[in-house]
């Protein structure tokens, strides 16, 4: 008899970690993922996290240092740590590279900087940043397909003006941070921060963004973070245990909004 196939690797993702390093490292070790040392001790399990492991919280380099150390000890246990690019990324990006410059086309007191720093920046993570972390950050995908489901950070069909296919949103994603015009990066930056396409998504709508995003990207479930439970989904911070399914079960919304009182949810996706 010839023996099994080994059973698929179980799936894990988490998002909007937010500088919260404590939080970030809890989570993991009830997860099973790392141990109390904080070393990976999920062997071959996937975790992917979704984008905005800087600004509002205490440790966003931190978080980032974390997450990099990670994906090397799981990559050593035949497991799996990716990390996708979130709109605070882009921000903290452009603030790093433009500065307090005037944006043309943007009337933001301070240009990147201040609109950066309007949106939670700590200039402790700017002041820490090194040429290794930009290029880290500036090499992060924007989306990928993992089995069935399509991982992204933010809730919108904005991906899809990057491209059709996964591989054309990620080169377009990539062009966009190389790209010298401030106007390239505010353009961007709006793309990776609009939110909300899929609230009201019905299969049977014309047009149904949902199935927009699965044609041309892939996958059976979209999977995001970027809009809290708590603000956005309107569930108190006490009452975030879980991810939110919604569209009939074709999305999963999981940032638990932990800089608002929530919490960080580290998802079993499969």
């Amino acid at each position: 008899m010839s023996p099994s196939p080994a059973s698929p690797a179980p799936l894990y993702a988490a998002a909007d970690i937010h500088g919260h390093r404590t939080e970030f490292r809890d989570a993991l070790r009830e997860a099973g993922l790392t141990g109390e040392d904080g070393g990976w001790t999920g062997g071959r399990a996937r975790l992917w996290l979704l984008g905005d492991y800087v600004d509002r919280g205490p440790d966003g380099i931190g978080v980032i240092e974390d997450v990099r150390r990670l994906a090397e000890q799981a990559a050593d246990a035949g497991g799996q740590v990716g990390a996708l690019l979130g709109n605070h990324e882009v921000q903290l990006l452009a603030a790093h590279r433009f500065g307090t410059a005037p944006v043309p086309g943007w009337s933001q007191p301070g240009g990147f900087h201040g609109g950066w720093a309007r949106f939670g920046g700590q200039e402790r993570d700017l002041r820490r940043l090194t040429p290794d972390h930009l290029d880290w950050l500036a090499a992060l995908p924007a989306a990928v397909l993992v089995d069935d489901h399509l991982l992204v950070h933010s809730d919108t069909t904005q991906y899809l003006e990057l491209g059709t296919g996964i591989a054309a949103v990620n080169r377009a994603a990539a062009t966009a941070l190389a790209d010298e015009r401030p106007g390239a990066w505010l353009e961007f930056s709006r793309r990776m921060s609009s939110r909300g396409s899929f609230r009201n998504a019905r299969s049977t709508d014309p047009g149904d963004p949902v199935a927009r995003m699965l044609d041309a990207l892939g996958g059976t479930v979209l999977v995001h973070g970027h809009s809290t439970l708590t603000k956005h989904f309107g569930i108190p911070p006490e009452h975030v245990r879980e991810a939110l399914r919604y569209a009939e079960d074709r999305v999963v919304a999981i940032d638990g909004g932990v800089y608002e009182g929530g919490r960080i949810l580290l998802t079993r996706l499969a």
